[in-house]
Parts: C-alpha cells; sequence; structure tokens
C-alpha cells in the first residue's frame, strides 16, 4: 500500500476522519488506475473529483479539442484552452487542482482495435461518453477484462447511471447483469438526437457526473452499497431520483446461456 506524504494527509484530511474511509481507504484511492472515457459534460466532474479525492492515476480518453459550446457543461476546460486537445486541458487542470495526481492523456479515438489495451491497464473505466457505440464498446471490452464500469448517460434534462461488474456474481450467488441486459438493442444511428440536436442542461451534467466519482470513490475503498444491478434515474426538471432493478438476462451475448466471444461480439459491432 502506498503511504502518504505529510502534505497529502493535510490534503485528505477530511476524507481520512471518516471512519468508512479513514487511511487505508485514502491509501487505495492512491494506489487506484481510473481510466475516464471521454473529457467532457460528464468527465469533467468525474475527473475534477477523483482528481481531489486522491486518485494516485487518471487516464482520460477524447479525441477532440475544446470548443466554445463545450464551455456551458464541460467545467474542466476554460476560455484560453479553445482549441487545445481535451486531453491536454484536461490534464492541465488536473495539475493545478491537485499535482500528486498522474494523468495519462490517450487522445484516441476508441475501436476494437484499441479499446481492450486501454481497458485492461486501469483497475477501473468511468465510460463519460454521448453516443451508443462507444457504451457498448466499453462495456463489452470492460466485460472480457474483468473491469469494474461506472456509466451514465445524460439527455435535456434527464440522467441515469449505473455500475456494472458482469463478470462477477452477486451474494445469491447470481451471475450479475451486462449493460446488454439493461439495453439489449443498440439504437440505429440518428434514431436519438446527440447533444447538439436535443440541448441539454449543463448543471445536469455536473449532478450526474459528480455521483459517477462518488460511485468510483465508494467502488475502490469499499464504502456503502454500490448501483450494480440497480439504474438509478435522475429528472432535473422535478429533482426527482428514483431506483430500477434488474437482472442479468440469459439472452445476453456476453454471460447469457449462449455467451459468445470478444472476436464476434466484434464483428457483430
Amino acid at each position: 500500500m502506498q503511504s502518504l506524504s505529510p502534505a497529502e494527509l493535510e490534503r485528505y484530511a477530511r476524507h481520512i476522519v471518516l471512519q468508512e474511509i479513514g487511511g487505508p481507504g485514502q491509501q487505495k484511492l492512491k494506489a487506484a488506475r481510473v481510466l475516464v472515457v471521454g473529457a467532457g459534460g460528464l468527465g469533467a466532474p468525474v475527473l475534477q473529483y477523483l482528481a481531489a479525492a486522491g486518485v494516485g492515476t487518471l487516464g482520460v480518453v477524447d479525441d477532440d479539442t475544446v470548443s466554445l459550446s463545450n464551455l456551458q457543461r464541460q467545467v474542466i476546460h476554460d476560455t484560453d484552452q479553445l482549441g487545445e486537445p481535451k486531453v491536454a486541458s484536461a490534464a492541465e487542470a488536473i495539475a493545478r487542482l491537485n499535482p500528486n495526481v498522474v494523468v495519462e492523456p490517450h487522445p484516441v479515438r476508441l475501436g476494437g482495435h484499441n479499446v481492450m489495451q486501454l481497458v485492461s491497464a486501469y483497475d477501473l473505466v468511468v465510460d463519460g461518453t454521448d453516443n451508443f457505440a462507444t457504451r457498448y464498446l466499453v462495456s463489452d471490452a470492460c466485460f472480457f477484462a474483468k473491469k469494474p464500469l461506472v456509466t451514465a448517460a445524460v439527455g435535456r434534462f434527464d440522467g441515469s447511471i449505473t455500475t456494472l461488474r458482469p463478470f462477477e456474481t452477486n451474494a445469491e450467488g447470481v451471475q450479475n447483469p451486462t449493460y446488454r441486459c439493461l439495453f439489449p438493442d443498440r439504437p440505429r444511428d440518428g434514431v436519438l438526437p446527440t447533444c447538439a440536436e436535443a440541448g441539454v442542461l449543463g448543471a445536469l451534467t455536473g449532478i450526474i457526473g459528480t455521483m459517477q466519482a462518488m460511485e468510483v470513490i465508494k467502488e475502490i475503498t469499499g464504502t456503502g452499497e454500490g448501483l450494480t444491478g440497480r439504474l438509478m434515474l435522475f429528472d432535473a426538471r422535478a429533482f426527482r431520483m428514483e431506483t430500477i432493478r434488474y437482472k442479468r438476462s440469459p439472452r445476453n451475448p456476453l454471460n447469457g446461456d449462449a455467451p459468445k466471444t470478444w472476436a464476434e461480439m466484434l464483428e457483430e459491432a
């Protein structure tokens, strides 16, 4: 376990006095390697709060650059960084926030050729992307790499979040559900409007992204009950939350009754 310096003990003092986290939990955070897919509306608060919490290594995947329309919600970037790669902008912000955190930038677009290598290099993955193709790709890769995944989505005034550990069984010995148990069929391209087309409330991404960061901290430190098998839904207009429980579907192609290989899943993507 990695030791904490006197400066780190002071920085994380409010964590350390929490009985549920304490020194051992803070050391787990320091030793953790977390991959954040997307440095946008959701990824911004995820990266900021994980960096502030002292997660030792943060990988950031994003092949986009900072644009003016991003700044309404992607609060890790600022006006002076327009045109800069988002991974570089995020790394600069994290360095200012907490120099103890190592940032590993990945300015690439995820695909079948690189996703498994990236996911396998980390302890836990956070998906903050805005398209279904990447969500399915990342969730499939995390299943085969046996990495926990905290995934979320936002649209207009609504958000959702869940945690996936389908490579494990629950307390009753039943296999945990996959992303494909929750959403069996990927929507066809163009069926659902994009964020640019439909809009999104900026503060909503902050709320859901912060919840993702909270889930990651819980997963790393073993604190509380995670969202495995539970989908949390948030309606910003009514400021109402509800949780839906979901189970493994025997028809899902990952840990269902007729599981497919990684190569077979890529062929069908």
